[in-house]
């Protein structure tokens, strides 16, 4: 799967487009609890096998509100470049992705966590 990524990657940089930034967003498994299976180990194996740059998107790659912070946690933890993450003030209402959007005051909590993972990884956000 990594290969098939990475190549998809080397085929867009062979047209001339460098402006390439991969995105762990999860996979389709036969898990039903969550969206995705979030592959976390993807993070720091890209890293190894890459130049490019790596972001996750645990709202997408889970699908449930709950679970975002810790996964994106990890990311960061992981050696994710950056994160993807639905904000929404009343998710119960959002017209899209509600059951995976975070309200703010979540969102404030989880960057001042991933702040001192940051440091504690040796990464600054």
């Amino acid at each position: 799967m990594l290969e098939e990524y990475l190549q998809a990657a080397e085929y867009i940089a062979s047209r001339g487009n460098y402006q390439i930034i991969l995105c762990e967003r999860g996979i389709r498994t036969f898990e039903t609890y969550s969206r995705n299976t979030f592959d976390i180990n993807a993070i720091p194996s890209l890293k190894e096998l890459s130049h490019l740059p790596i972001i996750a998107d645990p709202s997408h790659g889970t699908g449930k509100r709950s679970l975002v912070p810790a996964v994106a946690k990890a990311s960061v933890a992981a050696g994710a470049d950056g994160l993807m993450i639905e904000v929404h003030p009343t998710p119960e209402t959002a017209l899209k992705d509600g059951a995976q959007s975070i309200v703010p005051s979540v969102f404030d909590e989880l960057m001042r966590d991933l702040k001192l993972i940051g440091a504690a990884v040796g990464r600054s956000m």
